[in-house]
């Protein structure tokens, strides 16, 4: 057999992080591409927009790269396309909805006439390469949200993508249960199942618990309603617009992302909207607040977002007034939890009733609880079990779970990004490892930031910097002007003329040195500026400002 009867699986994001999930499926001289997602950065990453995977290893490979296949379409699963589809142009499959999301990403890069887009739908099966795909149906915070049981040579490979068994779910599409068993009687070789949630034990709560709390809030609410939830979440989306129209409200839409998504969900019918309900953002001041909804992005209190302008009473079209209604339908991302906060605290101070989470049934996961991450493996029984989407502490906690469920630890495999993971028929190997890592996206520069350039804006940010600038005669190397010292975030300079007088001294001092030394290389006369700055000031302030010396000659 070509490839000696192995598959190999080669994670390139997702393991160790929650995020820019990218998962390399290998058999042979043959790629499958499963999910190319983002993630946002982390706070010590200042100033960088997003982070995408390192794709060196499928750049290396582009020629065998055969297709990418998407479980659904949220941006830690499919914000790096436009990124990757530039560099390597494949065949892309995934449901309706996904590829419409990901077609406003391709049309915004420029890059959507180039892309063939295949769209399929649950059960269908396809064939890319050796590879034989299927689509099974899973419930998740988004519609059209699929699990891939990919049949290699080998054996089934059954990658759940983001998932929770919903046994009420908002569209009435359950998770399909039966084919999942079916495969089981068949024999899957390895299960890779999402971590998220294993941490929390019993089942998550069905979507509809949020609509029962919309119900209860929108019967009470006496003014204005503003929902700000992750765009995303159709299913959120449409409760909240089916209580609207219940209570005979109607719904104005505000930030971006959350106008493109009702835009495009509404378009393929995935949103009902009842005739007449949408109005303009700008016409709501003509309505009675009684019958006012607003859906809006915001839910994690990012710096930018329409809900977190609103707080600040920032927003150029809806003003937060005492009596509003503020229901933040979303959990902080980790990290997010002080933005978050500072919202919620600015909303209260302008007189809103604010119902969020910690409190009230207005959010439910979309990830599994360790009873659906058990039904999983019970109905698919695999050989090998790979926990994928989480961090560390996940990946080991689901590893303990699959113990627990009769899987020999032998065949459950905690990796990291960049390890090669090789199965047989009968065994499997970490059989070594390959490029991956983060690449750091900051305006249209793609991975030009790194770890020098984040650590300058880290001393930037916590000393400031201090610009010498000197003149010097060409001839003698004597000092013809200067030395001047510009201070930016370090201290304000008329408040500390004697440290600058002082400050000004030392530099003379070490351009004397360098005279009688004969050093006339602008690199070490600089150094020696550096040097004898940065000392004397770390000695009267206990800083280290970043001291850029700037030598002109004449």
């Amino acid at each position: 057999m070509a490839a000696n009867g192995k598959v190999s699986l080669i994670p390139l994001g997702g393991l160790g992080e929650v995020g820019k999930n990218m998962m390399v499926v290998k058999y042979g001289e043959n790629i499958l591409l499963i999910d190319a997602g983002l993630m946002f950065p982390e706070e010590e990453m200042l100033g960088i927009d997003i982070v995408i995977p390192d794709i060196t290893y499928l750049l290396e490979n582009r020629d065998i790269v055969r297709g990418i296949v998407l479980t659904h379409g949220h941006e830690d699963h499919i914000g790096a396309l436009p990124y990757v589809l530039k560099q390597i142009n494949v065949p892309v499959y995934g449901s309706r909805l996904t590829l419409g999301l990901l077609e406003g990403k391709l049309r915004e890069n420029n890059i959507l006439g180039s892309v063939k887009m295949h769209p399929v739908k649950p059960r269908d099966t396809v064939n890319i390469g050796p590879f034989k795909v299927e689509f099974l149906r899973v419930s998740h915070s988004i519609p059209d949200s699929v699990a891939l049981a990919i049949h290699t040579p080998v054996g089934i490979v059954l990658h759940t993508g983001d998932f929770k068994f919903d046994q009420t779910p908002v569209d009435g599409e359950v998770s399909d249960f039966q084919k999942l068993a079916e495969l089981g009687e068949q024999g899957v070789l390895v299960l890779l199942s999402d971590s998220t949630n294993v941490e929390r034990p019993g089942f998550t709560l069905s979507e509809r618990t949020v609509g029962q709390t919309f119900e209860e809030t929108f019967r009470e609410a006496k003014n204005r309603i503003i929902v700000a939830t992750f765009a995303s979440n159709v299913h959120r989306l449409q409760q909240a617009i089916t209580t609207a129209y219940k209570y005979n409200r109607r719904v104005a839409v505000v930030g971006r992302s959350m106008v493109n998504v009702v835009n495009i969900a509404s378009e393929l019918g995935y949103l009902t909207i009842p005739d007449d309900m949408l109005v303009d953002i700008d016409e709501v001041g003509n309505l009675p607040p009684e019958q006012v909804v607003i859906l809006t992005t915001g839910s994690q209190g990012e710096p930018m977002s329409a809900l977190t302008r609103m707080s600040m009473s920032d927003h150029r079209r809806v003003e937060i007034v005492p009596g509003d209604t503020v229901i933040i339908s979303a959990n902080p991302i980790p990290g997010n939890e002080k933005l978050v906060a500072r919202t919620i605290n600015n909303l209260f101070k302008l007189g809103a009733e604010v119902i969020y989470e910690k409190f009230s049934g207005i959010h439910v996961s979309g990830h599994p609880s360790q009873e659906e991450l058990k039904l999983m493996i019970n109905l698919t029984r695999p050989k090998f079990l790979f926990p994928v989407h989480g961090e560390y502490r996940h990946l080991r906690k689901h590893a303990q779970l699959g113990q627990s469920m009769g899987i020999p630890a032998e065949n459950i495999f905690v990796a990291e990004n960049g390890q090669v993971l090789e199965f047989s028929k009968k065994s499997g190997r970490i059989a070594g490892r390959v490029t991956a890592g983060r690449v750091l996206v900051d305006g249209l520069g793609v991975g030009d930031v790194g770890n020098i350039v984040l650590r300058d804006r880290k001393q930037l940010s916590q000393d400031g910097i201090l610009i010498i600038v000197v003149t010097m005669d060409k001839e003698t190397g004597s000092v013809v002007a200067g030395p001047d010292i510009v201070s930016r975030g370090f201290v304000y300079v008329r408040e500390s003329e004697q440290l600058m007088d002082d400050a000004k001294e030392k530099v003379k001092n070490a351009l004397g040195k360098c005279g009688e030394r004969g050093i006339t290389e602008w690199a070490s006369i600089k150094t020696n500026i550096r040097d004898a700055l940065g000392k004397y000031l770390y000695e009267k302030t206990r800083r280290r400002p970043m001291i850029l010396p700037i030598i002109m000659e004449v």
